[in-house]
């Protein structure tokens, strides 16, 4: 792989890292994060403006979540063509127009094209964005790194719900695009003074099949997810999930004996990554359920108001902040394994208690394991984010990056779709029967039980994993080869 872009520097150099890059990038994948749900409160005034059923709304956000789905894989090789500077900066740019074009809408189909052109900005936004921050950090400052690209993953999908709500109920839904403005503004000449510039690979070419297929797996994967969530009943979610499956079967058999393919699949071949579309995705499926359950469970199961639900969601948020200053030392103190483990273990437990929970259990005792519950999150989220790159070499992490967040989109979309699921299967089988939340509390089980699977993955990693990462200077010499040897994917690019 060439490597003029002069970002290129390996991460284990020792080179100085910018945390103003780092908090820059975290910035717009909030904006990112936050865009792909928060129309769902906005929902019932959109379609009241554009005279169309509430359900039609739905497309702006599968259009919107498709699109940066889809993007991911393309903006990889972009960012080594053109420099990660330029597609940066313009990913701020194109976003920011769309959220304008998306606040002039005056019809649905306006909106959804908006949308689309939206996530084609996010999609470029948060790969890329990555790769710039992983490039100019050596391992040993990689854990605070990925402590600041971490936490709009863990708020948006909990802010959301209360920002969309606020925005609409107040002034507009027209000002959750307009928000993005001088947001947006400020993250373009920001990126222009911190982002290091590069020329790119003009050589660099383009594997046109490798990115048909993956493509439209991943969109065929988006599709089926969304259509099992929002027509439970019809095969076509099922077709089109296992259509996207056999698409990407197709792109890992062309990547694997390609000359220039899109990926490096040898990635795989580092156990530290794997974790990471292993157990981590699993993990990252099932933490993103919790924030579709328990809303749902308060209002319906409940009774809540809808207010009364989203300050009780808010512990989630509590947890995640509150925690966070302490992730990076509890893994430097234990080391990646014992807080993957307990990380996954403990958020199991969290899950079986809230399947407990009664409109009689006192609020405090509620309140606070839902903080509890936002703070394992994050300690898991922060350390599956840093030990997946602490073993790759800096000619794979172009592949790594755009692997690791192509999986990441997946992961929670299939959380949401998974917990609908769990839901209509205690709904018909009434295991709590006479019980409003009993569906709810099936859900919550069966979450609790597969999150044991992240513990048994993370529990075959070797004892020091990662520990060029986590114990900077420190690693055992009877530790595991950091990576192993570069394979002809590597060598060729």
């Amino acid at each position: 792989m060439a490597q003029s872009n002069q970002v290129n520097a390996d991460p284990g150099s020792g080179q100085a890292w910018n945390p103003r890059l780092a908090l820059l990038v975290a910035a717009t994948f909030f904006m990112e994060f936050l865009d792909g749900t928060v129309l769902t409160t906005a929902i019932p005034s959109i379609a009241a403006d554009f005279r169309v059923p509430a359900a039609d709304v739905n497309i702006t956000m599968t259009a919107y979540l498709m699109t940066v789905a889809m993007g991911i894989p393309f903006s990889g090789w972009l960012a080594e063509r053109l420099g990660a500077r330029r597609v940066f900066c313009l990913a701020i740019a194109v976003f920011t127009a769309a959220s304008l074009a998306c606040a002039l809408s005056t019809d649905l189909t306006m909106l959804t094209l908006a949308r689309i052109l939206q996530g084609a900005g996010g999609a470029m936004m948060v790969p890329v964005g990555t790769l710039v921050v992983l490039r100019g950090t050596p391992k040993s400052e990689l854990l605070r790194a990925t402590a600041f690209l971490v936490w709009p993953g863990l708020l948006a999908p909990v802010l959301a719900p209360l920002v969309g709500g606020a925005l609409t109920t107040y002034l507009s839904w027209h000002w959750i695009f307009l928000i993005n403005l001088p947001l947006g503004l400020a993250a373009f000449i920001a990126a222009l003074r911190l982002v290091p510039s590069g020329a790119g690979d003009r050589q660099r070419r383009l594997d046109w099949l490798g990115l048909f297929l993956t493509t439209a797996g991943v969109g065929a994967l988006v599709v089926g997810l969304e259509l099992s969530t929002a027509h439970p009943d019809g095969p076509w979610g099922a077709v089109s999930a296992a259509a996207g499956v056999g698409f990407l079967a197709g792109a890992a058999a062309w990547m694997l004996r390609a000359r220039n393919p899109l990926f490096d699949l040898s990635v795989f071949a580092t156990r530290t990554f794997r974790a990471m579309a292993t157990g981590g995705f699993v993990y990252r499926l099932t933490i993103s359920s919790v924030p579709f359950l328990l809303p749902l469970m308060f209002q319906a199961g409940f009774g809540w108001t809808p207010l009364h639900a989203g300050i009780m969601v808010a512990a989630v948020f509590i947890g995640n902040i509150g925690i966070k200053p302490a992730t990076t030392p509890l893994i430097r103190r234990f080391g990646f394994k014992p807080m993957l483990v307990f990380a996954s273990v403990a958020s199991a437990v969290t899950f079986a208690l809230c399947a407990l929970l009664t409109p009689d259990t006192p609020q405090a005792i509620t309140f606070a394991l839902l903080v509890c519950s936002g703070a394992f999150r994050s300690i898991g989220f922060s350390a599956y984010a840093s030990v997946q790159y602490a073993d790759i070499v800096p000619a794979q992490l172009t592949s790594a990056n755009a692997v690791s967040a192509t999986l990441v989109q997946l992961a929670t979309g299939a959380g949401i779709a998974v917990a609908a699921l769990l839901i209509r299967i205690f709904d018909g089988i009434e295991v709590f029967p006479q019980d409003p939340a009993g569906p709810f509390r099936g859900a919550f089980l069966a979450m609790a039980f597969l999150m044991l699977f992240s513990t048994a993955d993370s529990l075959s990693l070797h004892r020091h994993a990662g520990a060029e990462v986590s114990r900077p200077g420190q690693a055992p010499a009877e530790a595991p080869p950091p990576h192993p040897p570069a394979g002809g994917h590597a060598r060729r690019r």
